[in-house]
């Protein structure tokens, strides 16, 4: 346990001087995926020199407490990706006292209480559930530049399941590892699409992938009712999985599970960020997570037979929503 809680210390040291020794005038807390990367892209396309803080969503209040102690002098602190979290009150309301300016841009859907208490401690909100969060942030930060605006227009296709155009999946996929974030997201800041190196991380992704993909569909479980619902084991790629299990079984919900219990769920009906909400999670109507919380001997029997009794609860609920 102290090994990992030094680990955290560290990093938030290593954050703090982060921001603390800036030489630029911006700070972008986002998420980690392709559409935090889009969005941290077009705040280079506009600001130049960017302190970017990329981070998990169970992660960010923490982050951003770490960076309301930073003195801010009227720079400004930009949050994109990120849905309210009750426990970034007090970092708010720390930062706005710190002498941040504030500008918070997300499409995942805020109850009006979270609305007025993030509105009261930031200079600007804009939520918008029709676009994803960077095609909010190129609308508001560039909405003159062509190049920001097919970015945006490329990480939408991914993020909000248009998979409309090929290239927003190459992407996508390519940032399922960590490593390449930094690469991608400079590539997009000069509106470059993709490269050799980003098409060969890509294909060699996609073996892996495909091989991933097909044991989860081997072991999918198949719930009817009024919706028919997907349960199957996580191996990688949830997103990826999700689809192709749709594509393979012809489903309206698809619930993709790690050996923890925690799950991504994928809905044809805009329900899923109803049901995540029973299982402590959240997200989209059509793209969400949650947890069943299974217990060492439910994990153990899920890894075991694929199968649990948490199943037929989830369906119940689907159905009521």
């Amino acid at each position: 346990m102290a090994p990992a809680q030094r680990t955290y210390q560290q990093q938030d040291r290593e954050l703090e001087e982060r921001v603390a020794q800036r030489t630029c005038h911006v700070v972008h807390l986002t998420h980690n995926d392709l559409d935090a990367v889009g969005a941290d892209a077009i705040h280079r396309m506009r600001y130049g020199e960017v302190v970017s803080v990329f981070s998990s969503v169970g992660k960010y209040p923490f982050m951003l407490a770490v960076i309301a102690g930073v003195p801010g002098n009227g720079d400004l602190l930009s949050i994109s990706d990120l849905g309210f979290n009750q426990a970034v009150v007090p970092a708010l309301t720390k930062a706005q006292a710190g002498g941040w300016r504030i500008e918070w841009r997300d499409h995942h859907r805020w109850k009006e209480d979270e609305v007025n208490a993030a509105e009261k401690r930031v200079d600007l909100l804009h939520l918008d559930t029709d676009r994803c969060a960077c095609g909010i942030v190129a609308v508001d930060l560039c909405p003159e530049n062509p190049a920001a605006i097919e970015v945006a227009r490329v990480v939408c296709d991914y993020d909000l399941w248009k998979h409309q155009d090929p290239r927003s999946a190459v992407l996508g996929q390519v940032l399922q590892k960590s490593e390449y974030r930094e690469y991608v997201r400079d590539l997009l800041a000069r509106g470059i699409l993709t490269d050799q190196k980003v098409e060969e991380a890509y294909d060699a992704i996609k073996r892996e992938m495909d091989g991933m993909i097909a044991r989860s569909i081997r072991h999918t479980r198949i719930l009817t009712g009024k919706h028919t619902i997907a349960f199957a084991p996580l191996y990688g790629y949830p997103s990826e999985t999700a689809a192709a299990v749709r594509k393979h079984f012809n489903t309206d919900i698809e619930v993709i599970i790690n050996g923890n219990g925690r799950f991504s769920v994928r809905s044809v009906p805009p329900i899923s960020h109803l049901i995540a909400r029973k299982f402590g999670g959240g997200g989209h109507p059509n793209a969400a997570g949650g947890s069943f919380q299974f217990s060492r001997l439910e994990s153990f029997i899920y890894w075991l037979l694929k199968r649990n009794g948490r199943f037929a609860e989830f369906a119940a609920i689907a159905a009521d929503c």
